[in-house]
């Protein structure tokens, strides 16, 4: 069986360059569900919960949603707001170990089916003028904890314990997974 049209309910480039990549047709349809934590979420439950939504609150036979944030003691780092803003979260990763937690949820034939990973990454010691290079290079400011693992970010990186495309906001382990649970198994081609 072929994999049908993937509905992708994320407006991430990096996540359709992943399944693009895997030859998975992609129609993209960045979803409106606002990300806000409450405050009895774990970060976990967190993004669970946003990629559900965001898989749900898109038309599509097969529908996608994912959901990335960045854990570090117990602080969730999202998206940066600013500059200033990327420099603290790196400046608090640095030389840390923190936790990116990736969820994915593939809705079909009106099943959401859901799948959760927690990656250890381990950040370098790096100076202000360092950390302040890289948030001037633009490259933090779509990305939770503020970097990007597949871009300049790398040059951050100490140690990765898991899977690198989770840290890029996208599992394609699990994504596999989902669809052969929801009964579209991947095949190499189109």
């Amino acid at each position: 069986m072929t994999v049908a049209e993937l509905t992708l309910a994320s407006s991430s480039p990096r996540r359709q360059q992943l399944l693009e990549m895997l030859g998975i047709p992609v129609k993209v349809v960045p979803p409106n569900i606002p990300e806000v934590r409450r405050t009895y979420e774990t970060p976990v439950d967190y993004v669970e919960r946003l990629a559900r939504e965001k898989a749900l609150s898109v038309p599509g036979e097969l529908v996608l949603g994912a959901d990335t944030t960045v854990v570090v003691r117990d602080a969730v780092l999202e998206k940066p707001a600013d500059a200033a803003d990327a420099l603290r979260m790196l400046q608090r990763l640095q030389g840390r170990t923190h936790q990116v937690v990736t969820s994915v949820a593939l809705v079909a034939d009106e099943s959401v089916h859901q799948a959760t990973d927690v990656t250890n990454v381990t950040f370098r010691r790096a100076d202000d003028a360092f950390l302040q290079a890289y948030v001037a290079t633009g490259e933090p400011m779509d990305k939770a904890g503020a970097y990007g693992i597949q871009g300049y970010g790398a040059a951050l990186i100490e140690r990765i314990e898991g899977d690198f495309f989770s840290v890029m906001g996208l599992p394609v382990r699990l994504v596999l997974s989902l669809m052969r649970e929801a009964g579209r198994e991947y095949r190499f081609g189109k």
